[in-house]
């Protein structure tokens, strides 16, 4: 079993990134341990009330409340991402856990591989 890491680094729409990344995730934790990261833009997938159907992009944000299900407890944010967009934690639709850029960097550094989205 790897460990795997999926980070989430760009915002939400206007790609299919978000998406395929989401996709992935609830593919690979079959058969490995993965771990997913909301850094810069990133953290824009965990907003509530997007309306992607505006820009003509599919709703893919609710399908994140999946990660639990598919036994993915390993959620991270970047804390300086999230002022850096004035969030603060309740607004993020998952419960995930804040961390600090060098509490990110020892995760990553924990991780087989790692995927960007």
């Amino acid at each position: 079993m790897k460990n795997i890491a999926i980070v989430f680094n760009h915002p939400p729409h206007g790609t299919s990134q978000g998406r395929e990344g989401l996709d992935l995730s609830l593919s690979l934790s079959d058969i490995n341990q993965v771990s997913v990261f909301f850094i810069n833009a990133g953290v824009l997938h965990l907003l509530a009330n997007q309306q992607p159907d505006k820009i003509l992009m599919r709703d893919y944000i609710a399908t994140f409340g999946m990660l639990e299900l598919y036994d993915i407890s390993n959620i991270y944010v970047c804390e300086s991402s999230l002022a850096k967009y004035h969030l603060s934690p309740h607004q993020l639709i998952l419960d995930a856990e804040i961390i600090s850029k060098t509490a990110l960097a020892q995760q990553l550094a924990a991780q087989n591989t790692i995927l960007q989205f």
